[in-house]
């Protein structure tokens, strides 16, 4: 299928595995992720091109089918294409069952591995989870991914803290956003239940987060759209379900961050044993 600029192609689905929140492959050319959080562990693979990423305000680069990246969950990140031919990715989001979020820091010390046997058993996950019947094969190679992740995290040096009053206030900031999620607050609101000055409290979770809380709020109600909209409910019900004023307000930022348009997500991603006419494939991962 093709949305957007020339070349684009997009496919997500919600697999039948336990530790995998969403599979979305995707082949970009001229998209550009703006920063933003997942609640879950973002481990991609490269089919082809070249991806340019800033992971806690630190820039990173992932080249050709020889590397795996591994983007953890609650710190922000962005990406852009590199050359005019764009990339091609394939991306599995994997929840706290298979790796704890204690070792986040670790993750984002060190998010790329050359590891050749790795990212070849992500390519056999990401090809059992594209045939249903195959599940107990998908566990059975996501047990091996994960213990080999485990090896690389462990060796990695312990995770950096910030300050330790920025960190209190902008966890409890988070807290509160997350807990307000579709009704959202204002700024003086967070700044009042959490006794902070409203620049201060900014300042806070940006130095924490990397990200203001703004576009913090935003990327959490994206990916909140994303598991609705894979659930089958209509974009205009899940704008008003996740936060966004109306179905326009949901349309303009999905697409900044997911590359498509919500109808276009939801009705017609390419799921196994679903070939709509005229999809194109754009494998990737």
């Amino acid at each position: 299928m093709t949305d957007g600029p020339p070349r684009t192609t997009i496919s997500a689905w919600r697999p039948s595995v336990p530790g995998i929140a969403e599979v979305f492959h995707a082949h970009f050319t001229e998209h550009a992720y703006p920063s933003h959080t997942h609640d879950t562990w973002a481990l991609m693979i490269l089919n082809d091109g070249a991806v340019d990423f800033a992971l806690d305000r630190h820039r990173h680069d992932a080249t050709g089918s020889g590397t795996v990246v591994l983007l953890p969950p609650g710190v922000s990140h962005d990406g852009r294409t590199v050359t005019a031919n764009g990339f091609r990715k394939r991306v599995l989001y994997l929840d706290a069952s298979v790796l704890p979020e204690e070792l986040t820091g670790r993750a984002v010390d060190g998010p790329v591995f050359g590891d050749e046997l790795l990212r070849h058993r992500i390519h056999q996950l990401h090809t059992a989870l594209g045939h249903p019947g195959d599940g107990f094969e998908a566990e059975s190679r996501l047990a091996f991914i994960r213990e080999r992740l485990h090896g690389h995290l462990d060796a990695l040096r312990p995770p950096r803290t910030p300050g330790r009053e920025a960190n209190r206030l902008a966890t409890a900031l988070r807290e509160l956003l997350d807990a307000r999620l579709p009704a959202g607050l204002s700024l003086q609101e967070a700044a009042t239940a959490l006794h902070a000055h409203p620049t201060h409290l900014i300042r806070c979770f940006k130095q924490t987060y990397g990200l203001p809380p703004h576009a913090y709020l935003t990327g959490k109600r994206i990916e909140r759209a994303r598991g609705l909209l894979l659930d089958g409910r209509r974009p205009a019900e899940v704008a008003a379900a996740v936060g966004f004023h109306d179905q326009a307000h949901l349309h303009r930022h999905f697409t900044r961050h997911v590359g498509t348009t919500p109808a276009r997500y939801a009705g017609r991603t390419l799921r196994p044993g679903r070939s709509p006419q005229g999809a194109c494939s754009g494998r990737q991962g």
